[in-house]
């Protein structure tokens, strides 16, 4: 079904209590899929449907490209290859020594939570030093990269432009070039697959952390594709002669969202437990990190739903569901969001009612979940001044950096609808695709 992008007339008139057992909750939401993930990869590995990652290959191939190499490892609780974790497989290696690891934001083992300092410290399992990304610096030192031989980057993204791995990513490739050592990516797929491109294109002068390069907020590249156009396109400063190895997957075509690929699901941040949040994060995720609303933090489903107290949400999901938009169904949820150690410790409206809408989705393959994140985003905003809110932000500032422009903020307040909204940025998306073409590893 094509949806209906200019939908009726948005309505501009005001109109499951979760029970969390904390350490419960961090076993289910956070321990659980990691190691179901890894059962699911040690008892699929010979299945020749399953998408096999460049650590797979790189591990499979017994490191020969890194033979004598003095590794340094960009790397999470994502970086498996084979159900284990690649820093142990590389520290058991005998012809790789494996110098340092690199930790993102979230941390090593990715239990910090969002925009939580990151420290440096070791590695309980292999002694290596671990040193942090995402704290006083977010770039590996040159004194970090005095006794490495080469860079590896082996992280699972989620395919939105706001999603800071990748701003980690083309940080340490500039620093790989200033030290004049290669940089290895271990390409993963995309989750949101690498036809689906939508968005704003980022402006130069909103360029940021979660914001570093002018792609669209969901850029349909995998990490590996993303990092030659960083380099070839002059995105970052210093990286004309930087040494750049992609190590490709096998199995892996443009078509496929998550599901297809056959992996288990590995926790990529601890607000994205499940495939299911990494989907609606595109949309939802703006709405959480910017307005006077809940994303779904603070429940077992984060960025699968979201409200706020008093919000209109019969009004809200009847008008969703008459727009046309591909793939969901909207239903209404009433919920309190919960203070959940090293996941949401502070999740807005923390303790009370919010009265939310649950996005469901019925195609995984038709789903789009910006648009739907752009239909949800005009209502809150026509809801929230109507209510007599002089602004439905907590902070404009990181809103403008999310987007990538002002221009979506303008659209909103001068009631533009959400059609017209996403017809604002398809020239763009599409000189953008027309850009990316090149340097496409897969079909």
């Amino acid at each position: 079904m094509t949806p209906n992008l200019q939908g009726p007339s948005l309505p501009m008139k005001p109109s499951l209590l979760l029970t969390i057992v904390a350490k419960l909750f961090i076993v289910s939401a956070i321990l659980l899929p990691m190691n179901m993930s890894e059962a699911l990869e040690k008892t699929t590995h010979t299945d020749q449907s399953r998408v096999l990652t460049g650590a797979d290959l790189l591990v499979d191939d017994g490191f020969s490209v890194l033979d004598g190499k003095r590794v340094g490892l960009i790397a999470n609780q994502t970086t498996l290859a084979n159900g284990e974790h690649l820093a142990d497989l590389l520290h058991q290696a005998e012809n790789v020594t494996l110098a340092a690891i690199f930790a993102p934001e979230h941390g090593f083992r990715g239990l910090a939570e969002a925009g939580a300092k990151v420290k440096d410290g070791a590695d309980p399992e292999t002694g290596v030093p671990v040193h942090s990304l995402y704290g006083s610096h977010k770039k590996p030192s040159q004194n970090s990269l005095r006794d490495i031989d080469v860079l590896l980057f082996d992280i699972q993204d989620i395919g939105v432009r706001y999603y800071t791995y990748i701003s980690t990513m083309g940080l340490a490739m500039q620093a790989a070039a200033e030290a004049g050592i290669p940089f290895i990516v271990l390409d993963r797929p995309n989750p949101l697959g690498g036809t689906y491109v939508s968005g704003f294109v980022l402006e130069p002068k909103l360029r940021s952390f979660v914001g570093q390069y002018p792609i669209p907020i969901v850029h349909g590249l995998t990490v590996g594709e993303l990092a030659l156009m960083i380099r070839d396109r002059n995105w970052l400063p210093g990286l004309k002669d930087l040494d750049l190895t992609v190590i490709e997957m096998q199995g892996w075509n443009r078509a496929m969202r998550w599901p297809q690929t056959r992996r288990g699901w590995v926790m990529t941040s601890p607000n994205i437990p499940t495939f299911e949040s990494a989907l609606a994060y595109p949309g939802i995720g703006i709405i959480g990190e910017t307005m006077l609303a809940n994303e779904g933090r603070g429940t077992e489903i984060p960025f699968q739903k979201f409200g706020a107290p008093g919000l209109n949400t019969r009004r809200a999901t009847n008008w969703l569901n008459t727009v046309g938009l591909p793939g969901v169904q909207f239903r209404t949820t009433d919920y309190v969001p919960r203070s959940i150690p090293r996941v949401a410790t502070e999740p807005r409206f923390r303790g009370k009612l919010v009265n939310g809408i649950q996005p469901v989705v019925t195609d995984v393959d038709k789903y789009l979940p910006l648009e739907t994140g752009i239909y949800a985003l005009t209502f809150l905003v026509a809801d929230a001044r109507a209510r007599g809110f002089r602004t439905p932000y907590v902070n404009r500032r990181m809103f403008h950096l999310i987007s990538g422009t002002k221009r979506l903020h303008r659209m909103l307040m001068a009631g533009e609808p959400a059609g017209a909204i996403i017809a604002a940025w398809r020239t763009e998306v599409a000189t953008f695709k027309k850009r990316r073409k090149p340097y496409l590893l897969y079909r």
